[in-house]
């Protein structure tokens, strides 16, 4: 998108001030559909930098998710949490993922978390 969308801007706003991971959203960025809630990128970060420790090949880049979150004026990113990709009748991870999409490459979104089936 060549502006970014404020009502979504204002969404992630929301997310980030209240802390809260129970707003979900469905995005559509660079043509993949990605579906899950949101969470505060402080949190986003805390949980990457977990799994990440637990690693034993990756865990020297936990660190660089602890670091303090620069305060902005206004998100430039969503931070899913639980979310997946949506590839026809499957979702990516099927247990659920940790994604970072820049608002200014959605190109769609609607609220709620789509879901999937096979049935």
């Amino acid at each position: 998108m060549s502006k970014h969308d404020e009502l979504l801007v204002d969404i992630a706003a929301l997310v980030e001030s209240g802390h809260s991971n129970q707003m979900t959203l469905t995005v559509v960025a660079g043509g993949a559909v990605i579906t899950g809630r949101l969470a505060p990128e402080a949190v986003w970060r805390q949980r990457v930098s977990e799994v990440l420790a637990d690693s034993a090949r990756l865990s020297e880049f936990s660190a660089v998710f602890t670091a303090p979150t620069p305060v902005e004026k206004k998100p430039t990113h969503l931070h899913f949490h639980v979310a997946r990709i949506l590839q026809g009748t499957v979702g990516i991870p099927e247990t659920g993922g940790m994604y970072r999409v820049a608002i200014d490459d959605v190109s769609a979104w609607t609220m709620g978390d789509f879901s999937y089936s096979d049935h």
